[in-house]
């Protein structure tokens, strides 16, 4: 299941973080395996070591392994990551079962570790969501929210097949176009493409991306989507897991359909407490006194959306679908967005005004750094997602599917059932139907699950600690609204940091009290 809203065409919004002050300034010396670092005015410089690794991705030829050196270079795009980043090129072969043959380019992006040398660990890997969504452009994004971690660790992001600078997906109506046109403007336009992306190919690249970042084995931190990749990471590569956080997991037992209405149960959930907080809390509610007659009311404003939908500024309008989906991002940050929620919904309900409650998904985004990627993401999302499903339905199966989506959620369900069509008409098909995530024999994973989460279930968490293996997936629970707490949840940061520093995980059934408690 994807964490992006399925079929959605609203923009990404991923939430700004503080502007991160640059403090460190490189100086080049010899043939690049000996730096210089000043990390604040006034400390005194130390060498910095590149790490290097022994064990190479197996049946890839040397060209890629010992003969291939990361070179990181100041970053032209995007404009956050000109000051304070390096980027770098990655060539990873185009199909892992014939590595010789032709490659491709995967786009890198590090913020350097700011702590003492002698003390960093190694190279932390960040996927923030999606598919479809960029590391290149999250990390400068979303730095702020793992900064207490750089005095231990490289950050490291990346674009993963099919997204942004990586194997680009093309569905629009030109070869040029990053909008959407459907299946077939893919198969017209990256045909000879789409064969090859999906997380279980990403998740080769990234064993090579570890091999060059230097480290024996992986530190990953993986969110809602991230998850997915993390875990057919852990599959694949056992014996070189490190240190692998998977917060906000997607469901690994479920199908595409089955994770669609999972999820349309879990926002209906989250908006019944909203609407039961807001009735009790907020005078004036525009949802009235309690769930009930705010599904009511939610169906009304639906229906009159869909005569006319409501300006949302700037020449753009909100219709029931993108209702839905605004309503999700604002429940997706957790009773933080429940305020605003009441004063957008009140806008547009007396005065047919759009605008709060659009920009204010804008600005937010699903779970803060795992929203619905943008229109030209879209592509990639629907391709990725579809070579990681099996369900090709046929027009019958298709129409009971999205019976039992809508039947999920009087408010949700019509918005969320479109995404049963995501896949009708792939010209291909999907290369994990049917694989598990059993990661036997490896170091323990860290799995932190929200019990409120709207976006990726918390039964979903529980089972993606019990399929990873015993020994091996360690649930710790939140007892928290919005999907993702870290870093809002101080009890998860801590044992979060704690682990990915020291290798430490939390005892078994540890539950962190928060705003559910």
């Amino acid at each position: 299941m994807s964490d992006a809203h399925p079929m959605s065409n609203h923009g990404q919004g991923l939430s700004v973080g503080a502007r991160i002050v640059a403090v460190v300034v490189l100086l080049a010396i010899g043939v690049g395996v000996a730096w210089l670092q000043r990390d604040a005015p006034g400390r005194s410089a130390e060498p910095r070591t590149e790490f290097t690794a022994g064990n190479p991705p197996a049946g890839l030829p040397a060209a890629l392994t010992t003969g291939q050196h990361l070179r990181w270079s100041r970053c032209t795009a995007p404009p956050a990551a000109r000051t304070g980043y390096e980027c770098a090129t990655m060539k990873s072969p185009l199909d892992h079962r014939r590595p010789g043959g032709r490659t491709i380019d995967v786009a890198l992006i590090r913020h350097k570790a700011t702590g003492p040398n002698s003390r960093r660990i190694g190279s932390l890997v960040l996927n923030f969501g999606g598919p479809g969504v960029s590391g290149v452009s999250g990390l400068p994004t979303h730095l702020d929210q793992y900064k207490p971690l750089l005095d231990r660790y490289d950050l490291v992001s990346f674009d993963p097949r099919g997204v942004g600078a990586t194997l680009p997906v093309r569905c629009g109506k030109t070869a040029d176009d990053t909008g959407y046109e459907g299946a077939d403007a893919c198969a017209e336009h990256s045909g000879a493409l789409l064969p090859y992306v999906g997380t279980a190919r990403t998740a080769r690249d990234l064993d090579l991306m570890r091999y060059l970042l230097g480290d024996e084995r992986l530190y990953y931190f993986g969110v809602s989507y991230g998850t997915e990749l993390g875990a057919a990471y852990a599959h694949l590569y056992p014996s070189h897991v490190g240190r692998l956080v998977l917060e906000a997991p997607v469901d690994p037992t479920e199908d595409l359909v089955e994770g669609q209405v999972s999820q349309a149960k879990a926002v209906q959930a989250a908006f019944d407490r909203f609407a039961a907080h807001c009735a009790a809390r907020i005078r004036r509610c525009p949802t009235g006194d309690g769930p009930e007659e705010a599904a009511r009311r939610m169906a009304r404003l639906a229906d009159r959306l869909e005569r006319k939908p409501a300006p949302a500024g700037g020449g753009s309008e909100l219709d029931a679908a993108g209702l839905a989906y605004a309503v999700s991002d604002h429940l997706d940050l957790g009773t933080d967005g429940w305020p605003p929620l009441a004063e957008a919904l009140t806008a547009l309900i007396d005065h047919d005004d759009a605008g709060p409650l659009s920009r204010g998904a804008d600005d937010t985004g699903a779970a803060d750094r795992a929203a619905a990627p943008p229109d030209d993401s879209r592509a990639a999302r629907t391709a990725i997602t579809c070579a990681d499903s099996g369900l090709r339905p046929g027009a019958e199966r298709l129409a009971r599917d999205e019976a039992r989506v809508k039947a999920a959620s009087p408010v949700f369900g019509a918005a969320w059932s479109t995404g049963v069509y995501l896949c009708y008409g792939w010209p291909f098909e999907g290369e994990r139907a049917g694989s598990g995530v059993d990661a036997g024999g490896a170091a323990p994973v860290l799995v932190v699950g929200g019990t409120g989460d709207p976006t990726t279930p918390y039964p979903g968490a529980r089972r993606m600690a019990r399929a990873l293996g015993d020994g091996v997936g360690v649930l710790l629970t939140a007892e928290e609204e919005g999907h993702g707490t870290y870093p809002r949840n101080r009890c998860v940061t801590e044992a979060v940091d704690t682990y990915l520093r020291t290798g430490r995980t939390p005892a078994a059934g540890t539950v962190c009290p928060g705003g559910m408690s």
